[in-house]
């Protein structure tokens, strides 16, 4: 996990993250002691051709807050610059943490649906703290009706509660055959928030001919599609990997308007990280576990 990074342990985790400032370098400006910020932890190295893009999260040299640098699983955390610190009044800073990745991630997953037409149909795969998220966000990035698919009850009972028109349990037999159904020969884009080998499948088998999968999930694995398909299909695939920057500004400008609704938020003290991480891997988390020092 860290050796094809270069980084020899012990490395302090955690990239969602919100603190209270202590201190300053004698160079910073606009940054007051005592506030609190949200951090934007996708750092590149400010010099590659994918920073100058503000394409950061894909720099070369990736200085990443928690994955490449040490984190937020801690008191204290360093931040290389103040155009990373993001001022969240008026968000409970519980909430205010959860959008520094999976909010953005999903805010930045939703742009490239690029689905404008209220005809359209958009399905979002896997109801969990990125679905969700999704979930809340995609009225202010898409237009059209909103599907949810997912195989755990519970989590497509939540999404269902959160407002979603149509829930899908995608491990169903039928479940292609009944989004094509509701959406008249299938949905313009796929998100997946999963990142399996049979959630990329069912998201290529549930778009159109001319749709798009999103690929955003981190479960692993690979998929095998034929060439001739993607061509006769004229199918496109897109990966999404955190956000911008802007995008970041962009989302928390959404939030404090009021116009993204919160996500379930459960708080755990620091000292339980491994079981909190634990959970999420068994799917156990209903939306976001937010540790508190």
């Amino acid at each position: 996990m860290f050796s094809d990074r270069g980084i020899t342990p012990p490395f302090t985790m955690g990239h969602e993250i919100v603190g209270k400032v202590e201190s300053i370098g004698s160079a910073v400006h606009g940054i007051t002691i005592g506030e609190k910020y949200i951090v934007y932890p996708w750092i590149g190295c400010g010099s590659c051709k994918a920073c100058i893009r503000d394409e950061n999260m894909v720099c070369v040299k990736p200085q990443y807050i928690g994955a490449f640098c040490d984190g937020g699983y801690s008191d204290y955390v360093i931040v290389p610059h103040p155009k990373y610190l993001i001022d969240y009044s008026g968000i409970p800073t519980e909430l205010a943490c959860t959008y520094a990745c999976s909010g953005l991630t999903a805010y930045s997953a939703l742009k490239k649906t690029e689905v404008k037409n209220e005809s359209d149909s958009i399905i979002i795969i896997g109801a969990g703290g990125l679905g969700l998220s999704a979930l809340k966000i995609a009225p202010n990035v898409v237009k059209g009706k909103v599907i949810v698919a997912d195989i755990d009850a519970e989590k497509l009972n939540i999404a269902r509660q959160s407002g979603v028109e149509e829930t899908i349990d995608n491990s169903d037999p039928s479940a292609i055959e009944h989004i094509k159904e509701i959406t008249g020969g299938g949905a313009a884009a796929a998100i997946d928030f999963v990142g399996m080998p049979t959630t990329a499948q069912f998201g290529i088998d549930s778009i159109r001919n001319g749709g798009t999968l999103i690929s955003a999930g981190l479960f692993g694995g690979a998929l095998s599609l034929p060439l001739v398909l993607v061509m006769q299909r004229l199918l496109k695939i897109k990966g999404a990997k955190m956000g911008t920057l802007t995008e970041m500004f962009e989302l928390i400008e959404l939030v404090k308007a009021g116009n993204i609704p919160p996500i379930p938020i459960e708080t755990r003290p620091l000292d339980r990280a491994n079981e909190a991480l634990t959970d999420l891997k068994k799917g156990a988390v209903s939306g976001r576990v937010v540790l508190k020092p």
